[in-house]
C-alpha cells in the first residue's frame, strides 16, 4: 500500500503550510419588507487582505443603510440595506475571475421563494428572472470544501498510509464517513451546537496524532490503532463533520430543501475524498519500481512533514480559543 501511495503524498507535502482552506464568500439578501432587503456580504480574509472581488446588484437598486464593517472568524462582514424589487436583473461579483474562491448567493423573499446559486470564476452572475436551482450548488460546495481543506486532506492521506491492508482500509475510510455525516449533520440541523475554534484545533491535533503513529516502528505505535484503527478514525470523524459543518453553517441552507441540499453536500465531501484516495493510488502505482530504501524515506519525510505542519496549526488554533 505504501509503494501506491508515496509518489502522490510526497506531491501533497508542499501543500501542508496552509492551516485554511479559502472558504467560498456568501452574499445573502433578505427581503424584511416589501421591496427593502438586508444584504449581509462575507468575504474571506487571507493575513490581513480581503479578496479583491465586490457585489454589485442591479441598477435599480437603492442603497439605504450602511452599517460599519467588521471582522471577525477569518471574514470581512459588510451589511446594508436596499430598496428595489429584486425579481429581474442579474447580481454580479466583480473580480471573481481573477480568484480562486466561490460565492454563494441567496436571496429569500417574503413569500418564502429564494433565489440562488454558487457563482464562480467563469459565471460570476445570478439572473434573478431566471435563478440556477440552488440545491445542486451544495454538491459542488461539498467537493470544494474537502479539496480545498489541507487538514482533512492530510487526515485522509495519512489513513491511507497507515493502513495496509485493502479490507481493513474500506473499513477505517468507512468509519471516518460514517462519523463526520452524523456530526455533521447533527451540527447543521442544530441538534448538536460546538463552537468552532476548539473544534479546528483538536481537528489538528488529531492530525499530529496520525503522523506521530506514522513515524513510529510498528511495534511502538498504540495498540488501539494497531487492532481497531476504524475504531481512531470514528472518534476523529466525529470531529472533522463539526469543521465540515462550520463551512455550511456560514452559508446556511436553503429551508424549503434542506435534506437535499445538506445530502448533496455530504455526498460531495465523499466524493472529494474518494478523488485523493483514487489520485494518490494512480500517482502511487506509477513508481511501483521505486527500491523500498526511497519507499520508506519518503514515507518517513512526509509523516515527518505532516507532523509538523500538524503542530503548526494545533499551536496556532489553540491560541484562538483563549
Amino acid at each position: 500500500m505504501t509503494r501506491l501511495t508515496v509518489a502522490a503524498l510526497l506531491a501533497c507535502a508542499a501543500c501542508i503550510a496552509q492551516a485554511h482552506e479559502v472558504r467560498p464568500a456568501y452574499l445573502k439578501l433578505n427581503e424584511i419588507e416589501p421591496s427593502v432587503f438586508a444584504v449581509l456580504w462575507k468575504q474571506p480574509v487571507l493575513g490581513d487582505r480581503r479578496l479583491p472581488i465586490d457585489a454589485e446588484l442591479p441598477p435599480a437598486c437603492e442603497r439605504t443603510e450602511t452599517a460599519p464593517p467588521e471582522v471577525t472568524n477569518g471574514a470581512l462582514l459588510e451589511r446594508w440595506t436596499v430598496r428595489c424589487g429584486l425579481r429581474e436583473g442579474r447580481i454580479v461579483i466583480r473580480g471573481l475571475p481573477r480568484t480562486l474562491t466561490d460565492v454563494m448567493v441567496q436571496v429569500d423573499y417574503l413569500d418564502g421563494k429564494q433565489a440562488s446559486a454558487l457563482l464562480r470564476a467563469g459565471a460570476p452572475e445570478l439572473d434573478l428572472a431566471d435563478p440556477t436551482p440552488s440545491v445542486w450548488s451544495y454538491l459542488s460546495l461539498g467537493v470544494q470544501h474537502l479539496l480545498l481543506g489541507i487538514d482533512h486532506i492530510l487526515f485522509v492521506v495519512g489513513l491511507v498510509l497507515f493502513i495496509r491492508n485493502g479490507w481493513l482500509l474500506v473499513k477505517t475510510v468507512t468509519a471516518f464517513t460514517v462519523a463526520h455525516s452524523v456530526t455533521l449533520a447533527a451540527s447543521v440541523l442544530n441538534v448538536v451546537s460546538v463552537p468552532q475554534a476548539p473544534v479546528e484545533a483538536v481537528i489538528a491535533l488529531s492530525i499530529l496524532f496520525l503522523a506521530r503513529e506514522l513515524v513510529m516502528p510498528a511495534n511502538a505505535r498504540s495498540a488501539i490503532t494497531l487492532a481497531r484503527p476504524w475504531l481512531m478514525a470514528f472518534a476523529f470523524g466525529l470531529l472533522h463533520g463539526f469543521g465540515f459543518a462550520g463551512a455550511l453553517t456560514e452559508i446556511g441552507l436553503p429551508t424549503d430543501q434542506l435534506a437535499p441540499a445538506l445530502l448533496l453536500f455530504n455526498v460531495g465531501i465523499e466524493l472529494g475524498q474518494l478523488a485523493v484516495i483514487a489520485v494518490m493510488l494512480a500517482a502511487g502505482a506509477a513508481f511501483r519500481a521505486l527500491p523500498d530504501k526511497w519507499i520508506s524515506l519518503g514515507s518517513k519525510g512526509f509523516a515527518s512533514a505532516m507532523g509538523v505542519a500538524a503542530a503548526f496549526w494545533t499551536i496556532d488554533r489553540v491560541a484562538l480559543v483563549f
